[in-house]
């Protein structure tokens, strides 16, 4: 999971670029990245780190031009490291390039090899990177057939920007299984700027106003003749990954033309008809859960308190002081509110479980605040299958769903009981935060899922694959671990 972001024809538009990082850093954490262009030449600053620390004053002065693209990294394929920043910049024969990703190349360690034999030199273990050779080898003559031409030979996910000195292009993959947005802002001598990002409130620090999705297999080009929509590629099924409405996206986000807000909120009713349980009192684990463990508790009239504070100041890493202290990540990140707590039968409500570890420290935090009873609501399904489409899952043999019980795993997290929301269930409640929405127009956003999933990509939970690739992941992960070594 990535965040992108890409403007063209404002002033400063690495300082906007910056801003729009900002909105879209909890996409990403490793690392954050900036490329502007004065229409003469590329500059470009890349850094490990959030956006606040990648950046400041002295970086941006060195970043000048009417048009930039930036990017916030989660490492999916390749691992962290500077090497695999973006966004990647490159100079080749037809010039200079620029490239921000947000997904995934199912088959890019085939296409990889297949250029090392051919005589390729990699400096990251990026996929993008990969996408990178391909549209420079293309014998195509325009940047945008070069495109096409590269894009054509990869598969997976990708929502992505590439920029020269001359043009922006943004790119949504024909299933669209990641989010990516056109706006517009004010720009230069009474024009308007183009502004592409992954989730329409980046535009609002901005000033930007959002116009519409970008429709799957949807590619917009903006130079200095203008703007125009292409559509180079076989229509696919559409494919969103359900997964942005459940955790990934900002609450005020709307994507595809629906809530993530309402959606959690449905989330949370729906789980409530689900998996009901007799409580005082409903939680949530902030940020995401709240939402849901909101319309958890207003389904069945149960009080909804908050009964763990989240640290707003805890990054991806910590120093840990001594390994004599148990559940350490656990307690800097929450804490309890013992008052709500303590002698109450709780509902905790969840987004979801991947290992259980987590889940097992949370439980025993309520406990030792009090709680006389814990049950365990997750606002997904149980996660059983790995995400090749730009998300960082664990193989399979780590997620605890794939091989055990719901009762097994409430066994292993220590609640008296745990209950998740089903498939259908979770397309049916993102489907009802869509009903009656509209999307500003925008192209390929009219409609929603069917309760059967047709609309959305749910492998995760389902393990049903919309882009074919190699069994040999799949094989490699058949091995379950047992519940004491996770």
């Amino acid at each position: 999971m990535c965040g992108v972001y890409g403007i063209w024809g404002a002033k400063e538009a690495s300082n906007l670029a910056y801003l729009g990082l900002h909105a879209l850093q909890h996409r990403g954490q490793e690392s954050a990245g900036i490329v502007s262009s004065d229409g003469g030449r590329l500059f470009a600053h890349r850094a490990l780190g959030l956006v606040q620390d990648a950046f400041d004053q002295r970086v941006l002065e060195k970043l000048p031009g009417d048009r930039a693209i930036g990017h916030v990294r989660y490492s999916t394929a390749g691992g962290a490291g500077l090497k695999n920043a973006q966004p990647l910049a490159v100079d080749y024969a037809g010039g200079s390039l620029a490239v921000a990703h947000n997904g995934n190349f199912t088959n890019f360690e085939e296409l990889r090899a297949r250029l090392e034999d051919e005589g390729s030199i990699f400096q990251s273990s990026s996929d993008t990177e990969v996408l990178v050779h391909l549209v420079a080898r293309s014998r195509e003559r325009s940047l945008v057939d070069k495109i096409v031409d590269g894009l054509r030979q990869v598969e997976g996910a990708y929502s992505i920007l590439f920029m020269t000195n001359d043009e922006l292009v943004a790119v949504r993959d024909p299933h669209g299984f990641r989010p990516l947005c056109l706006g517009t802002l004010p720009g230069q001598n009474g024009g308007a700027a183009a502004v592409f990002a992954s989730e329409p409130p980046a535009f609002d620090l901005v000033g930007a106003e959002f116009v519409r999705d970008l429709s799957p297999g949807e590619m917009v080009v903006v130079d200095k003749t203008g703007m125009r929509s292409l559509r180079p590629f076989e229509e696919k099924e559409r494919r969103m990954c359900i997964f942005e409405y459940v955790y990934f996206a900002r609450p005020d986000a709307d994507l595809g033309g629906i809530s993530v807000y309402e959606a959690r909120r449905r989330l949370g009713e729906t789980l409530a008809e689900e998996q009901p349980a007799d409580a005082d009192v409903v939680i949530a684990v902030p940020d995401s859960g709240v939402p849901s463990a909101m319309g958890y508790a207003k389904r069945l009239a149960i009080p909804f308190e908050v009964g763990l504070i989240r640290s707003h100041y805890v990054g991806r890493t910590f120093i840990e002081p001594s390994q004599s202290i148990r559940h350490f990540g656990v307690k800097l990140k929450l804490s309890p509110i013992r008052r709500v707590l303590a002698g109450k039968r709780v509902v905790v409500v969840d987004d979801s479980i991947v290992r259980g570890t987590t889940s097992r420290k949370i439980v025993k935090m309520l406990r030792d605040a009090g709680a006389s009873q814990v049950h365990m609501r997750i606002s997904s399904p149980p996660t059983r299958w790995p995400c090749f489409y730009g998300i960082d899952t664990p193989s399979r043999n780590e997620l605890v769903a794939a091989s055990h019980s719901p009762s097994e795993i409430a066994k292993y997290v220590t609640a008296d009981s745990l209950g998740y929301i089903s498939i259908e269930g979770l397309h049916r409640a993102v489907d009802s935060a869509g009903a009656g929405t509209t999307n500003g127009g925008a192209s390929g956003s009219a409609g929603h899922a069917t309760a059967t999933g047709t609309r959305y990509c749910d492998a995760c939970f389902s393990g049903h694959y919309p882009v074919s690739f190699s069994e040999a992941p799949l094989r490699a992960q058949k091995r379950s671990l047992p519940l004491s070594t996770l």
